[in-house]
């Protein structure tokens, strides 16, 4: 199940850039993201809370990260992807990857920066036939993303 979403957000790549590479910044853009635990070079864990205020802890390694080269008109991109083994999201994904591109736009008037957020999700057994709802819920999550990003930077 993939889902990708893009904006242009009025601020310079390397200015939204300083906010993907500092997992901290999570919680300012990620929703759901209460809190971030365990950051190191190679992965993070996000805290959430269940409407029953119980934390949920969801471990990410880092899959790839290349900064946007402004001058040379590179795009920059960020991946990272969900450690599912051996917790309890193994009954219902076999991977989750997240990645967020960001290229110059078009704009000449001010700094501008086409920001493309996408989940490639695979669920495992009978969490497949759900996919079209896990689609739509996972396609509004990476809008309000992109709100995010854009009202931290824009």
């Amino acid at each position: 199940m993939d889902a990708r979403r893009s904006r242009v957000i009025n601020a310079a790549p390397q200015d939204i850039w300083a906010v993907l590479e500092d997992p901290h910044h999570f919680p300012r853009w990620w929703p759901g993201v209460v809190r971030v635990e365990g950051v190191s070079d190679h992965g993070w864990t996000h805290v959430h809370t269940t409407k029953k205020g119980r934390a949920v802890r969801i471990d990410y390694r880092l899959l790839d990260s290349e900064p946007p080269d402004v001058a040379a008109g590179t795009a920059g991109r960020r991946s990272w992807e969900q450690e599912i083994p051996g917790t309890p999201f193994e009954r219902v994904l076999n991977e989750a990857i997240t990645e967020v591109v960001l290229e110059p736009a078009e704009d000449n008037s001010r700094p501008a920066t086409l920001v493309t957020v996408a989940e490639r999700q695979k669920l495992r057994g009978y969490s497949k036939t759900g996919g079209w709802m896990l689609r739509g819920a996972t396609k509004k999550r990476l809008d309000q993303a992109l709100e995010g990003l854009a009202q931290i930077v824009g």
